[in-house]
Order: structure tokens, then C-alpha cells, then sequence
């Protein structure tokens, strides 16, 4: 019998996009009507997102893109900008631990260039077509959903004493704009008019178009005014000016670029992710601890105290890992073959305890190499500093439960294009808005550790270990089935991994499976600023029954239960390529992600 589903799972055959956003998803499908194919749609959507959840991401962040155009091999398209050439341990003396906000922690702005190069090498329309709808509601204005209120609320008097910028675009009329208005952002929907007006400039060819806009961006008006707005010293949340490190040469001398994706073979499917700069490799090490251990037979029977219990301590194994040997791979010797073997996976298994919860860091040991261990920061009360680390849709009060957000969406067309992508970085309430552009800068090099160590230590040019985390499944003969990912910082790959262990083991309903109980850990040191721990965490739904509540803590996790339907803002894409059937599905969480399609 199908289990309960808050909303249909959609099904066609011409096109599917599903996102964070119910805006995003109708551009994209807009997008799709018109003639354009998956990856104009994702572009498109991407940068709606950008606009209507600034809270969440913004023109100044990244994007890490995995796909499949169809007749060819999945690829990953790195949109995450580089640490500056100026970023050294020394240039952070006296702290232990990079800022969560402020502009010290900018890295490249990488979101924009990833999806122009997306758009030229595998979309069809032209750079005013994508960012046609980003500008109108930029220009026009856009709903305030309620978390975007709270979200502005909580960090209004930073805005208003320090970061004038922010305050001209997020408290108009020298308030916080209440749930239900509009909101615009003219100086965004202006810098994105004048990068299609230089785009045009360049002539009628849509390739030299989205080169110039690019040039626009990286080495052109955008990059001259972050470079001006970050020559002399920015005020921190707290008013200490700060002299930033990213630089307009920073800019031009990174791009998006492509690369393989890492995947692993689960069953009859095989599941891709990004490379350790990301932590998609998480995933993949989860699925071969699932396969050792059993875990996922049972998922059609709900949400049982075994299955929470096994897919927990799976994690911990593997974020231990993800401290341990992630790293930018071009700075760092990531023994991923090793990480991904069923050897290593059957290993690590023998270490869950199917009674016992641990409470301990247990990374692996490979190859006779030490791996590293973070330091343990605990958690405490949420700190009073709003600006610092993740953002989350939910009550900022709670974050210390939620522990963070961002967006996703993915896309799939008639012709079996399919695209998975995570917008993030950027957000409103971390960095101070550059009034000549409209949009702050990102704050991802709060990821790195200062510790040499580390394989994720600061160095000049590095990709921080990012957890931005899409995910793509192709079948037997190569072909894409399935796209999906979650905003949720570390908690992307725990619940992405529920929802496709269910699919994976025959939960065939989309929504279903998006619909479960959800639950996750943070019994590992979080990747965002102040970077706390909390020992045999286990967050859970209180739409998970009281009795396997119980036993879990039997078990010995330390539950704690917070509101139904918080936990995850899941979205996904389908396609049966022996019929061509499309399916979608978006979480209903949040009460504002959509699936369309037809």
C-alpha cells in the first residue's frame, strides 16, 4: 500500500523542475515551454533563487551542478570559487577559528560564472533569456515569506548601525518588512540589466554573448566595484573594520570549471556526487555502510528505531571520515579509493554497535596515515552574534537544532537532460550588501580549518570542503533516473540519504519518500562558524512514533524532538527512459517549495 504524501507526486512527459522556491520552479518551467531544454531551465531558476530567497543565497555565492546531457556521461560543473591569494593562517593571527560573517571570509563568487558556463556549453538561449525573470521580480518585487522577515529581524541592528548597504535593500523605509509585503532590489535588477546589455553589445552570437557577460562579471564592472567596495576596511557585525583579502584580481583569475563526478554502485543503480571539496563522498561512503549492515530493507514498514538507529550511526562514521581526508583535491592526497571501498565500508561497519549509540569521533585509519581530528568546540545557547555561521529557513531561535539552509532544485526534460544543483552562499545576514551591485559577498572560507593538519587547511587558491551536495543516479546502462538534494548544510547528506535509501529500496511515490519522518545527527563539528559538536545528537520529528523515540534513547542517543515537517527541504526529479515518463516531487516543508511540470 502507497504510504501518506502531503501533496501528488506530478508525472508527464515534457518536463519537470522541482526547487526550494515555487517562483524558481515556474521559471524554470516557463523556461521549458518557451523551447529551452533542462539546463536553461536550471540556469534560469538558479538565478530566481538568488532574488527571492536572499536569506539563503545570493549573486555572491557558489553553485556545485551535477548532470547528465543526455547521450553522454554524468558530469559535476564546479561552481565554487577559490580562496583568495591572499588567504594565509597569518592573516587570521589571534583568532582560532575563521569568522563566520563579515568579508574576512569571502572566497570567489562562483555561482554566476557556473551557470553562464552551463548555459553555453549544454543550454540553447541567450543570457537575457536566463536572467529575464531574476530582473523582473528584482524590479517588480517579490513575496516576503515569514522566514525571510525573521530572518532580516534578527540581524536588523547590525544593518542598521554598520552595513548601510544591507539596510538600503532589506529595511526599507528604515524597517523590516513585514510577511505578506514586497520586497525589491532595483540595484541587483540593475547590474544584471547592464551585464545583458554588455552581453548584447558583444553581437548576435549567443556564445560570444555569454562570453562577454562572464568577462563582465569576473574581469569587468562587477569585479571593479567588489574590488572598490573592499579596498579599505569593512565593518564586521560588530563595527571593527576589517580589511578583506578577496581582491578583483581573485575574480579574474578563477572560472567554473568541469570535472568527473565520484560515484559509487548501490543495487542496479549507481549514485553521483561531487568530489571531497564537497561532502558528497559522505554519501556514497553511507550507501556501501547501508549495504554492509542491511540498512534500508525495512523502509517500506515507516520509521523504525533499527533504521534511525543504523542510518545514524553510519553517519558518524562517515562525517568522521569527511573531517579526517576531505580536502580540495588539488592541495590534498584524498585516499577516496580507499574511503569508497566495499572493504573499507565492511571495516567501518564492524564498528556499529546495532544496541548502542557512540558518542565517539572514530575516523579510519588508512594506509598507515593519522588522520585528523578536529578540535571538539561544544555547543552552547545560539550565540547572540546573528550574522555568524548558516542561515535557516526555520526560527532563527531553533537554529541550534536546525543547524542551517540553503536551496536546491533540480530539472529534467523530454529529451533525458537532467541537472542537480545546489545554490548557496552569499546570504543577507553574513556579509554587508555592495550598494553599487546589490548583493553581499559569500562567507564559505569559514569552512577551512587554520590547523595545518588538517587536509582542509587554509591555503592561497583552495576550494574550502564545502557541503553543498546534489545528487544524480543513473541505471545499469548509463542513463540518468534521478536527481535530487536538499538545502540543509551538514544535514544535506543525511537527509538526502533517508529519502534515497527509500527510493532505492522500492519506494516508487517521489513524495513518499520526501515525505518521510525525518532525523539527523550533529554529533561531529559542524562546518560552519563557531564549528560545534554535540555528542550523541540525534534530532529527530515529533511525527516519529514516541516508542521508537524511546527506544532510541534506550540505545543510548541523546533525541531531542523538535516540530513536525522542520527537518529538510527536499526536492527531486525522475525520468523512466524505457517510456520517457517524467516524474517530480518537492518537499513540503517550509511551505514553499514546488514541483511543475506536465
Amino acid at each position: 500500500m502507497p504510504g501518506f504524501t502531503t501533496r501528488p507526486q506530478l508525472r508527464g512527459d515534457f518536463g519537470m523542475v522541482a526547487s526550494t522556491h515555487w517562483l524558481a520552479s515556474a521559471t524554470g518551467m516557463s523556461v521549458l515551454e518557451r523551447g529551452g531544454n533542462a539546463f536553461d531551465a536550471a540556469v534560469a531558476a538558479g538565478f530566481t533563487l538568488q532574488v527571492v530567497e536572499p536569506h539563503l543565497n545570493g549573486p555572491g555565492g557558489e553553485v556545485p551542478v551535477i548532470f547528465q546531457a543526455a547521450g553522454h556521461a554524468p558530469r559535476v560543473l564546479c561552481g565554487q570559487g577559490v580562496s583568495p591569494a591572499a588567504a594565509v593562517p597569518e592573516a587570521f593571527e589571534g583568532m582560532d577559528r575563521i569568522p563566520g560573517s563579515g568579508v574576512l571570509a569571502a572566497t570567489v563568487p562562483g555561482s554566476f560564472d557556473a551557470w553562464m558556463l552551463l548555459l553555453r556549453d549544454h543550454g540553447t538561449l541567450g543570457v537575457r533569456d536566463v536572467l529575464d525573470h531574476a530582473i523582473g521580480l528584482a524590479e517588480r518585487g517579490y513575496p516576503v515569506l515569514p522566514q525571510i522577515e525573521r530572518a532580516i529581524a534578527a540581524v536588523a541592528p547590525v544593518l542598521t548601525r554598520h552595513w548601510a548597504g544591507s539596510a538600503g535593500v532589506y529595511l526599507p523605509g528604515g524597517a523590516v518588512p513585514a510577511a505578506g509585503s514586497r520586497l525589491r532590489n532595483p540595484a541587483l535588477a540593475a547590474t544584471y540589466r547592464r551585464i545583458v546589455s554588455e552581453a548584447e553589445a558583444a553581437g548576435p552570437d549567443r556564445e560570444a554573448q555569454i562570453e562577454a557577460a562572464r568577462r563582465a562579471w569576473s574581469q569587468g564592472f562587477v569585479a571593479e566595484a567588489v574590488g572598490a567596495f573592499l579596498a579599505s576596511p569593512v565593518p564586521d557585525a560588530a563595527g571593527t573594520p576589517r580589511q578583506a583579502l578577496l581582491t578583483a584580481q581573485d575574480m579574474a583569475d578563477w572560472s567554473a570549471s568541469y570535472e568527473d563526478p565520484v560515484s559509487v554502485s548501490h543495487g542496479d543503480r549507481t549514485v553521483h556526487k561531487t568530489g571531497p571539496w564537497g561532502q558528497g563522498p559522505a554519501m556514497l561512503q553511507q550507501l556501501h555502510l547501508a549495504e554492509a549492515l542491511g540498512t534500508g530493507a525495512d523502509v517500506r514498514d515507516g520509521v523504525s528505531a533499527d533504521f534511525v538507529h543504523l542510518v545514524t550511526e553510519s553517519a558518524k562514521l562517515a562525517f568522521a571520515d569527511r573531517e579526517a581526508w576531505y580536502g580540495d583535491p588539488d592541495f590534498t592526497d584524498v585516499p577516496l579509493d580507499r574511503l569508497l571501498s566495499p572493504e573499507y565500508a565492511a571495516e567501518r561497519a564492524a564498528l556499529v554497535d546495532a544496541s548502542r549509540a557512540s558518542t565517539r569521533q572514530r575516523p579510519g585509519r588508512i594506509d598507515g596515515r593519522t588522520p585528523f581530528v578536529p578540535p571538539v568546540f561544544l555547543a552552547g545557547e545560539a550565540p547572540a552574534d546573528r550574522t555568524v555561521g548558516e542561515p535557516t529557513a526555520g526560527d532563527v531561535a531553533s537554529r541550534a537544532s536546525l543547524r542551517g539552509d540553503t536551496c536546491h532544485l533540480d530539472v529534467v526534460d523530454a529529451r533525458g537532460n537532467m541537472v542537480s544543483a545546489t545554490p548557496s552562499g552569499g546570504w543577507l545576514s553574513s556579509s554587508p550588501v555592495i550598494p553599487d551591485l546589490g548583493f553581499p559577498l559569500g562567507t564559505r572560507a569559514q569552512m577551512f580549518w587554520l590547523d595545518p593538519a588538517s587536509p582542509n587547511r587554509l591555503e592561497p587558491r583552495k576550494r574550502p570542503r564545502t557541503t553543498l551536495s546534489p545528487t544524480l543516479v543513473t541505471r545499469g546502462d548509463g542513463q540518468a533516473v534521478l536527481a535530487m538534494g536538499t538545502p540543509g548544510g551538514d544535514q544535506q547528506d543525511q537527509w538526502t540519504t533517508t529519502a534515497l535509501l527509500r527510493v532505492l529500496n522500492g519506494v516508487d511515490d517521489l513524495q513518499e519518500a520526501l515525505d518521510i519522518p525525518m532525523f539527523h545527527t550533529n554529533a561531529f563539528p559542524s562546518s560552519f562558524h563557531p564549528r560545534e559538536t554535540v555528542p550523541g545528537d540525534l534530532v529527530v520529528e515529533s511525527r516519529v512514533d514516541g516508542d521508537v523515540v524511546a527506544e532510541l534513547e534506550r540505545r543510548g542517543h541523546r533525541v531531542r524532538v523538535v516540530a513536525p515537517w522542520s527537518l529538510g527541504r527536499l526536492a527531486a526529479v525522475a525520468r523512466d527512459p524505457d517510456t520517457g515518463e517524467l516524474r517530480a516531487a518537492a518537499d513540503a516543508r517550509g511551505a514553499q517549495g514546488y514541483a511543475a511540470g506536465r
